[in-house]
């Protein structure tokens, strides 16, 4: 099947006796043991295992041409429990622009048990000068939050092969629907499921996908089922309806960040646009070459300060000056006073999350702001 057919019916694994067409929310902490003591129902305990997750869990799997799922309560958790995963003393390579949450976390919480260097992954070739002896994952963004850097995937994958290391990719900005970094060698690959996959603003929610059954993946899924942070039967509920829209909604998303790019391209108060979808893109041609579509994320540098950035996120009307990204509704925010004092990124950028609103609106109302 296509992927939006996949969307709309590979969730449907539960036959209810009143022969729902939606699956029913199963909200039961527990199941029924039989005479045996096993789980004819196929579910011992919530935290381990739930009709909902399963279902969502099996829809993002067949999305990414995976194996298996894990799905978690945040996008934060889902990447936590990598980072758990790795053995005490293994050293991370990862990208020099990433979703500051996650790199906080290694700077954070994880710093007296892993060693980490944070490079520039659109070099490949440098990649390989920072293997170490104890290097066991390379961890990849791609596009990057919030500079939209893009990442040879397959470049890198063959890198990590030939290496014999974990190659994890976060493809939050892309969806499974624009990228798929399973079926370009990578090993896992995550998404924020709160962003495009429930893309209405409204649910939190993380996944892992992986390529094949691994002993590490086998540690993931402990961490997963024993640690708890799973979704809850609602959330996954909402996750599973969105994923049914998934396919056009990320077509809308991508024809009107494309649309407003350009617009903002020629812009005599845009200092530059980062989307992947220009030609003037650095890294065009690997997006094309690696992606259905660009997304529907975007950066822009005003020409100026921080303060002149803040004044286009405070006039605006139409957009909702809020952190997050991937929702129906266009979203703005000055990105590096989100970030705090010692984020790399520009004091000047802002990040727009491009909605489903019409364009002519959109542009008119960053022309306002601008103006």
């Amino acid at each position: 099947m296509k992927t939006e057919t996949i969307a709309i019916h590979a969730l449907n694994l539960v036959k209810s006796a009143t022969g729902d067409v939606t699956m029913p929310i199963s909200l039961s902490t527990t199941f029924l043991r039989d005479e045996t003591g096993g789980y004819p129902g196929g579910h011992m305990y919530s935290r381990v295992s739930n009709p909902n997750r399963a279902a969502l869990e099996q829809v993002i799997t067949e999305l990414e041409f995976g194996e298996e799922t894990c799905t978690f309560s945040s996008g934060n958790t889902a990447g936590m429990s990598i980072f758990q995963a790795l053995k005490y003393g293994s050293h991370i390579i990862a990208p020099d622009d990433m979703y500051w949450g996650l790199k906080k976390q290694l700077l954070s919480f994880f710093a007296d048990k892993l060693t980490f260097d944070f490079i520039d992954l659109t070099d490949v070739d440098k990649v390989e000068s920072f293997i170490k002896p104890n290097t066991e994952m390379v961890w990849a963004e791609t596009p990057s939050n919030p500079l939209l850097k893009i990442t040879d995937i397959e470049a890198l994958a063959k890198i990590c092969k030939a290496n014999n290391l974990i190659f994890a990719v976060d493809s939050t900005f892309a969806s499974p629907m624009l990228q798929n970094p399973i079926l370009l060698g990578a090993d896992i690959v995550m998404h924020s499921t709160t962003k495009y996959i429930g893309g209405h603003s409204d649910v939190l929610g993380g996944s892992l996908t992986t390529a094949s059954k691994n002993k590490f993946w086998e540690r993931v899924r402990d961490i997963q089922q024993t640690g708890g942070a799973v979704p809850s039967p609602f959330d996954c509920f909402l996750l599973l309806r969105s994923i049914k829209t998934l396919a056009y909604r990320m077509k809308g998303h991508c024809e009107n960040a494309i649309q407003l790019a350009k617009y903002l391209e020629n812009h005599p108060k845009i200092e530059a646009v980062y989307y992947p979808g220009l030609a003037s893109h650095a890294q065009h041609q690997i997006a094309k070459n690696q992606m259905k579509n660009f997304g529907g994320m975007l950066s822009i540098l005003v020409k100026g300060d921080a303060v002149d950035a803040r004044k286009v996120v405070n006039s605006v009307k139409i957009f909702a000056q809020a952190t997050s990204l991937g929702g129906v509704e266009s979203l703005i925010e000055h990105r590096a006073s989100v970030e705090g004092p010692d984020t790399k990124t520009p004091q000047n950028l802002i990040r727009i999350s491009v909605g489903l609103e019409h364009i002519d609106d959109l542009i008119a109302d960053l022309e306002q702001a601008l103006g």
